[in-house]
C-alpha cells in the first residue's frame, strides 16, 4: 500500500483520521513544508483500507483505489501496519510515500512494488479500533527536512510459530511461496550493495535511512500511554543537515543496543500467567488476567514507569490443541466473553504485546459453560393432512447440556385468542385432530429440559385438506350496456368463510364458434366485460377453485348487450297531400289481446309513458291524423320495462332448533319482486342491534345456518332480496339466541400453601356461555402429563391435603354446566415447603449373625436398625430412639444403634423418629422385643454310678431322661492327657455315662450350661475315680475221677492283674446249699469222699486281692458255669468186660447252655418265623 503525500492549495473534501490496526506499532509521520497537505493512499488490488470518519463511522475501501485524505495542520497521521509488516518513507519526484512491506523485505524505490500475493492487511471489527483523534507530532519547521525523532527504527521482527499464526488467523504469514522469498532476498542484497558502494548521486532516489528507535513521551502505539523506559534508549539524536543524504547506515553500537532491548522486552513478556475465569454462565464468562510477573515485581520495587501493554485473548472450543480465535485486543485486564455455547469446553490464553513486540502465549485456562434451556427448535414440518387432522413432525434442537424431556406444541386457529396447547410430551410426532376442513392453522414448537423451556420456533402455517368447492350459482347480470356487461356471482353454498376461493368466468360467443373462453380469474365476485358487440347474445358460466381443485361449472346463462339508440322516427312517407295535424299513440299492457288504450294524442312525435309496471311487457303502435283523415296504424312495437329491486323481505325465522354455536335460519320471498324474479338473497348479522354487521350468507336459497357463534349469545339478523335490477331494502331486525354451550376455558388456578402437606386451590369462574357453571373439576398430579381428578363440585376452591413436602405439583381446572364440559385451563405449578421428616417405616432388631461385630451381652444389649425415611426437603440430621420411660436417646445420621445397659429378660417397646432442620418427625410404629435372660449358672456335678470302665455322671435337679423341649443345654467336658478340656457331651439331658475309661484312674470333669441368653460360666473341676476291675469269668471247671472216692476239679488260671494276686474259690452246689470247698491261689482241688450214685455240681470264681489302706481287700469276679459230676455203678456186660474201677464208672454231665448259645438259638428261631410269615403273605395275600 502506497501513501503519497502531495502539496495542494485546495484540499479535497474527504477528511479521515488515522488508519488503525489491532496490533499497534510506533507511529510513522511525514510533515510537509506547507500548512495543508493531501495524502493520497494507494490501495492495491485485494487490499482493504479502513478509516474512521469525523462522524465516527468506519469506512472500508477495497482496492484497487486511490483515497485522497487531507492533513489540516500539515502533518501526516500515524499509520499502523499489521504484524509482520514494516513501513518505509521514500521520496520520489517530490512526492513522499509510505510503503508497507513485510519485515523481511526492504523496499527500494527503483524496484517494483511487492507482489500482490503478499498477505494483506485485514480490517477488523470497529470495536477494536482506537478512538483517539489527535495528531501525534507538531508541524515541522524549516525546509521540510524529516526530523530525526520522526524516523522510526523497527525492532527485529517477531517470528510467529505456526500455532500462534493459526490462533491469530494469519496462516498466510507462515506459508509464503517461493517467489516471495526470492523477491525478499533480492531486495536485501541490492540494499546491502548500495550501502557498501558509497553515496549515490541522486538523493531523492536513495533508499531511506535505517530508522532509529525514538521515544515520544505520552504517546505509544497511538494509545497515549507511556513507554517501557528500560527497554528503549533515551539519548538525543543529532539532526542532519538539509543538503545531506537522507539514508545513512546505522552504527554497530545502535544495532547491538537494539538487539539487547529486544531480548529484554521478550524476557519481560514471557512471564504472563494464564487468565482466570469467573462468573461462568451458560453463554458468557468473565476473564481476568494480570501483568507479567516481572512487571509486577517492578511495581512492588517502586518502578512506576509502567510500560504500555496490549493484551490479546484467544479462545478455542476444539481442545487445547485446536484452533484459537482472537476475541479481544486491548489494554484492559478484564473481559467478558459473550455468545458462548452452553455446556461446552473452552480454552483461553493471553498474549502481551509491548512496543510492537509480541510475547509468547500463556498457558491455556479451561472452563465449561453452564447448561441452559434448549435452543429454539426448527418449525414443525407437515407429514400428512386430512380434512380434520394434521400430522406434524419435528426434530430435537441442541439440548445445551441437559437432555430434552418434553416438547410443547401450540396452534392458533386464526381467532382473536392466542396460541393454545395441543400436545405436551417427549414424542417427536403428533397428530392434531378435531380440526375444521379447509382451514388455516398456525403451529409452533418449543423444547423443554431440566433447566427450562426454550423459545418457540417460528410459526408455520398449514391448511387442513378439503374437497373441491361445490358448483357456484350461475352468474347474475348486474349491469348491461351497449358494449359491456357486468356480471356478479356469489360463493358456493357450503363453502367455509375462512377458505379463500378464486373464480374463473368463461364466455362463449356462438357466432365465432370458439366455445367457452376464460375472461376472468380472481377472488372478486364480479366482473365487467368490455368491448362487446351491441345487441349480441353471450353465454356465461363460472367455476370456483380452491387448493383442492376446481368445482364443476355453474349453469350456463345467456345475456345480451343492449341495443343502441335508434334514430329519430321519420314522418310518414306519404302524408296524403296534407300536413299531419296529430299523432295518436296507443298502448296495450299485454303481449296478447286486442285492448288498446290511448297513451298520447298530439302533434309531437315523442312521448314519455310513465306509471308503468316494472318488468312488464307493453305493445305500442302509432297512427297519424290529417285533414284527410286517419292513417293506418304502424307496426306493433313490443317493449319491456326495466325491473326494479325487490321490496323488503319478511324477517327471518328459526328453521329448527338453535345449537350452542349454530342458528338455522329461513325466510320467504318478498311480496314485491320488482318485476323480475328474485335471484339472490343476502343475510347479514351482528352481535348487537347497533353493532357492526357482517355478511352471513349470499345465494339463491331461502335458508342458511349461522355457524361459529358463541353459546348463549343473542344475535341480530337482516335479510334482503336481489333481482337483476339489484338489491332491495333489508328486512326488519330479527333477534335469536344460541343454545347454551359448555363454559369457556378456565384460567390458571391460584395456589396458596397452607402447610407442607396442604395447598388451597382457588379459581375464577369462566364465561358460562349461556348456562351457569354447575360443577368444577380439579386435576392434580406430580407431572404435567399425569394428573388425576381430586375434586368435583360447585365450590370455587378446594384444599388438597396429604401432599408430600418439598415436592412440585401441577394442577388445572375444568368448568361444567348443563351443556357440557369446557376445556381444561392452564396448568399451575406449586412446590410444597420443606417439613419434618416422615415416620420411619421399617424398624427391626438385628439378629446376632447379622451384626458386624458381636454384642457385649445379648442379655443387656439390643441392636436395632431402621430405614431412612423421606426427608421432606430438609436433610435429616439425626434420630431419637424411645425405648422406655427414660429420656429418648439421640443418635446421629446412622440408621442403626446398639441399646446397652438394659434389663435381662425384659420386654421393651422401641420406636424411632427422624429429625431435620425443620423439627422432629412422628415416631415410627412400636417394635416389641425382649432381651435375653442371663446365661444359666453351671449345675452341681456328681457321679451316680462308679465303674471300672465307666462313670455315670448326674447334674441338675431334672429327671435323667432326655428333655428335648428344654431350652437349656449342657456341655460336659473332660480333661485329656494334655491337660485340655474337651467336650464329651452337649445336650439337654441331666445324666451321662462316660465309658471306655481306665480302671482305678482319677478323671477331671467340668460342666457348663447355656440357653438362648448365651453360654454360662464353667463349673469348678470335679474329680471322679474309676473302681478296680474284677477278674474275668472263668470257664466251667473240669472234673476227673482219680479214685473211687476221689476226684480232681481243675480250672484255667488267670494272670495277675496289675500286680494284684488272684485267688480262687470252689463251690459245691447241693440242691439249694452252696458250700465253699476251696479258696486259694491253686488252679485245682482234690475232692474226697465222693459217694457213688450221687451227683455233684461245682463252680469256680476268681478273686483279686489288693491292699487298701494297709488292709487286704478282695474283689471277686462272676462265677463260672457249673459242671455236674456223678459216680454210677455199671453192671457187667455180656462179654464180662469191666471198667477200670471194678465195674463202676463216672459220668460227667455238662451244664446247661450258655447265654451266647441261647441268644443265637433265639435269633435263628426269629429268622425262621419271619421267613414263614413272608411266604404266607406272598402266597395268600399278594397272589
Amino acid at each position: 500500500m502506497n501513501i503519497p503525500v502531495m502539496m495542494a492549495e485546495q484540499p479535497p473534501s474527504l477528511e479521515a483520521t488515522a488508519l488503525l490496526n489491532e496490533v499497534s506499532l510506533l507511529p510513522h509521520m511525514l510533515n510537509g513544508d506547507s500548512v495543508q497537505q493531501v495524502i493520497l493512499v494507494q490501495v492495491n488490488p485485494g487490499e482493504t483500507f479502513t478509516i474512521r470518519t469525523e462522524d465516527g463511522h468506519i469506512q472500508c475501501i477495497q482496492g484497487p483505489a486511490h483515497v485522497p485524505m487531507m492533513s489540516p495542520n500539515g502533518s501526516m497521521p500515524p499509520i499502523f501496519v499489521p504484524p509482520g509488516y514494516m513501513s518505509q518513507v521514500v521520496e520520489e519526484n517530490g512526492v513522499r510515500k509510505v510503503v508497507v512491506l513485510p519485515h523481511s523485505a526492504e523496499f527500494h524505490p527503483s524496484m517494483a512494488p511487492p507482489p500482490p500475493h503478499v498477505p494483506h492487511y485485514m480490517h477488523h471489527h470497529p470495536a477494536m479500533l482506537h478512538h483517539h483523534h489527535h495528531h501525534v507530532y507538531p508541524p515541522v519547521q524549516g525546509s521540510g527536512e524529516l526530523p530525526p525523532h520522526f524516523i522510526h527504527q523497527h525492532p527485529p521482527p517477531h517470528i510467529y510459530t505456526e500455532q500462534e499464526a493459526l490462533a491469530h488467523g494469519r496462516n498466510s504469514l507462515i506459508h509464503r511461496d517461493e517467489r516471495t522469498m526470492k523477491m525478499q532476498e533480492h531486495l536485501r542484497k541490492r540494499l546491502k550493495d548500495r550501502q557498501l558502494g558509497g553515496v549515490p548521486n541522486n538523493k531523492l532516489n536513495s533508499p531511506p535511512p535505517s530508522p532509529h528507535r525514538s521515544y515520544s513521551p505520552g504517546v505509544q502505539n497511538g494509545y497515549g500511554k507511556g513507554h517501557l523506559m528500560s527497554a528503549m534508549p533515551t539519548g538525543p539524536i543529532k539532526p542532519k543537515h538539509a543538503g545531506r543524504m537522507r539514508s545513512t547506515p546505522p552504527a554497530d553500537g545502535q544495532t547491538a543496543d537494539s538487539e539487547t532491548d529486544m531480548k529484554r522486552i521478550l524476557e519481560l513478556l514471557s512471564n504472563v500467567a494464564k487468565p482466570t475465569v469467573s462468573e461462568i454462565q451458560a453463554r458468557s464468562a468473565v476473564l481476568s488476567w494480570s501483568l507479567p510477573l516481572t512487571l509486577q515485581n517492578g511495581e512492588k520495587n517502586g518502578d512506576h514507569t509502567a510500560p504500555s501493554l496490549c493484551y490479546e485473548i484467544a479462545v478455542s472450543n476444539n481442545g487445547r490443541n485446536g484452533v484459537f480465535k482472537s476475541v479481544y485486543l486491548g489494554e484492559e485486564t478484564t473481559f467478558t466473553l459473550p455468545d458462548l455455547k452452553p455446556a461446552t469446553d473452552y480454552h483461553v490464553r493471553v498474549s502481551v504485546t509491548c512496543s510492537s513486540v509480541k510475547g509468547p502465549v500463556s498457558e491455556a485456562a479451561s472452563f465449561t459453560t453452564e447448561c441452559s434451556e434448549p435452543d429454539p427448535p426448527a418449525p414443525p414440518r407437515l407429514l400428512n393432512r386430512t380434512k380434520n387432522s394434521i400430522t406434524l413432525q419435528w426434530k430435537a434442537p441442541n439440548d445445551n447440556g441437559s437432555k430434552i424431556t418434553n416438547f410443547l406444541l401450540e396452534y392458533d386457529e386464526g381467532k382473536p385468542s392466542a396460541f393454545k396447547e395441543c400436545y405436551y410430551g417427549h414424542a417427536k410426532q403428533y397428530k392434531v385432530v378435531r380440526l375444521s376442513p379447509s382451514t388455516k392453522y398456525a403451529f409452533r414448537i418449543a423444547a423443554e429440559n431440566d433447566i427450562g423451556m426454550s423459545a418457540f420456533s417460528e410459526a408455520v402455517i398449514y391448511h387442513t385438506a378439503g374437497s373441491s368447492p361445490p358448483a357456484p350459482a350461475p352468474p347474475r347480470l348486474a349491469g348491461v350496456g351497449v358494449t359491456w356487461l357486468t356480471l356478479e356471482w356469489s360463493s358456493p353454498n357450503g363453502a367455509s368463510g375462512e377458505e379463500t376461493l378464486t373464480y374463473i368466468l368463461e364466455m362463449e360467443e356462438e357466432s365465432l364458434g370458439y366455445g367457452f373462453k376464460p375472461k376472468h380469474n380472481g377472488e372478486e365476485l364480479s366482473c365487467t366485460l368490455k368491448n362487446l358487440q351491441r345487441s349480441t347474445s353471450y353465454k356465461f358460466r363460472v367455476f370456483a377453485c380452491n387448493t383442492e381443485g376446481r368445482s364443476s361449472p355453474s349453469e350456463v346463462v345467456e345475456y345480451s348487450t343492449s341495443p343502441d339508440k335508434p334514430g329519430a322516427p321519420d314522418p310518414p312517407k306519404d302524408n296524403g297531400g296534407a300536413e299531419v295535424t296529430k299523432y295518436v299513440l296507443e298502448m296495450s299492457e299485454s303481449l296478447k289481446g286486442s285492448k288498446w288504450d290511448m297513451a298520447y294524442s298530439g302533434s309531437a312525435r315523442e312521448h314519455l309513458c310513465d306509471n308503468l309496471s316494472p318488468g312488464s311487457w307493453y305493445r305500442l303502435r302509432v297512427y297519424c291524423i290529417s285533414c284527410g283523415g286517419q292513417s293506418q296504424v304502424s307496426e306493433v312495437l313490443s317493449v319491456r320495462t326495466a325491473a326494479v329491486p325487490p321490496g323488503p323481505c319478511q324477517p327471518p325465522h328459526l328453521a329448527g332448533r338453535a345449537k350452542p354455536r349454530e342458528i338455522p335460519l329461513r325466510w320467504s320471498a318478498p311480496a314485491m319482486d320488482g318485476g323480475a324474479p328474485v335471484t339472490e338473497y343476502t343475510v347479514e348479522m351482528s352481535e348487537a342491534d347497533q353493532g357492526s354487521r357482517r355478511q352471513l350468507y349470499q345465494g339463491p336459497e331461502t335458508d342458511c345456518t349461522a355457524s361459529n357463534l358463541l353459546p348463549g349469545q343473542t344475535y341480530c339478523f337482516w335479510v334482503k332480496a336481489a333481482n337483476q335490477a339489484g338489491y332491495g331494502p333489508f328486512s326488519d331486525t330479527w333477534e335469536a339466541s344460541t343454545a347454551p354451550g359448555s363454559p369457556e376455558q378456565c384460567g390458571a388456578p391460584q395456589l396458596s400453601v397452607r402447610a407442607a402437606t396442604c395447598v388451597l386451590v382457588s379459581w375464577e369462574s369462566p364465561a358460562c356461555n349461556g348456562a351457569e357453571v354447575s360443577e368444577y373439576r380439579l386435576e392434580w398430579g406430580g407431572t404435567k402429563g399425569c394428573m388425576q381428578l381430586v375434586y368435583s363440585g360447585p365450590a370455587p376452591s378446594y384444599e388438597v391435603k396429604g401432599l408430600v413436602p418439598s415436592t412440585a405439583y401441577y394442577c388445572r381446572v375444568q368448568a361444567l354446566n348443563i351443556a357440557g364440559a369446557g376445556l381444561f385451563g392452564e396448568v399451575a405449578m406449586v412446590t410444597t415447603p420443606a417439613a419434618v421428616p416422615a415416620a420411619v417405616s421399617v424398624l427391626e432388631v438385628l439378629e446376632e449373625d447379622s451384626l458386624p461385630a458381636p454384642l457385649p451381652s445379648l442379655s443387656t444389649c439390643l441392636a436395632v436398625q431402621w430405614q431412612e425415611p423421606c426427608c421432606h426437603g430438609a436433610d435429616i440430621i439425626g434420630y431419637n430412639i424411645d425405648f422406655g420411660e427414660r429420656q429418648p436417646l439421640s443418635v446421629g445420621r446412622s440408621t442403626s444403634c446398639v441399646l446397652e445397659n438394659l434389663q435381662p429378660d425384659t420386654t421393651y417397646r422401641i420406636r424411632v423418629q427422624a429429625v431435620n432442620g425443620v423439627g422432629a418427625g412422628p415416631f415410627s410404629h412400636s417394635l416389641k422385643t425382649k432381651t435375653r435372660p442371663l446365661p444359666p449358672e453351671p449345675p452341681h456335678l456328681e457321679c451316680a454310678v462308679f465303674g471300672h470302665q465307666s462313670l455315670k455322671l448326674k447334674w441338675g435337679e431334672g429327671p435323667s431322661k432326655h428333655q428335648l423341649t428344654s431350652s437349656t443345654q449342657y456341655c460336659l467336658q473332660i480333661e485329656d492327657k494334655n491337660g485340655r478340656f474337651v467336650c464329651i457331651y452337649s445336650g439337654p439331658c441331666h445324666t451321662y455315662k462316660v465309658q471306655r475309661l481306665s480302671e482305678s484312674t482319677a478323671f477331671h470333669f467340668r460342666i457348663q450350661a447355656h440357653n438362648d441368653a448365651g453360654e454360662g460360666p464353667f463349673s469348678h473341676v470335679y474329680t471322679f475315680t474309676t473302681t478296680k476291675s474284677p477278674p474275668a469269668q472263668l470257664k466251667a471247671p473240669k472234673v476227673q475221677q482219680r479214685e473211687d472216692n476221689l476226684c480232681e476239679v481243675s480250672w484255667e488260671p488267670l494272670q495277675p492283674m496289675r500286680g494284684d494276686s488272684v485267688v480262687y474259690t470252689l463251690h459245691l452246689l447241693s440242691g439249694r446249699d452252696i458250700e465253699q470247698v476251696y479258696k486259694g491261689p491253686e488252679t485245682s482241688f482234690l475232692f474226697r469222699n465222693v459217694q457213688p450214685s450221687c451227683e455233684y455240681r461245682f463252680r469256680v470264681c476268681a478273686g483279686r486281692q489288693y491292699q487298701d489302706s494297709g488292709v487286704t481287700q478282695e474283689l471277686w469276679g462272676p462265677y463260672s458255669p457249673s459242671v455236674a459230676f456223678a459216680v454210677q455203678r455199671q453192671e457187667q456186660d455180656p462179654l464180662g468186660a469191666t471198667g477200670p474201677a471194678g465195674g463202676e464208672h463216672a459220668v460227667v454231665r455238662g451244664s446247661t447252655m450258655t447265654d451266647e448259645q441261647l441268644t443265637l438259638l433265639l435269633l435263628v428261631g426269629f429268622a425262621v418265623v419271619a421267613i414263614l410269615f413272608a411266604v404266607v403273605i406272598q402266597y395268600f395275600v399278594i397272589k
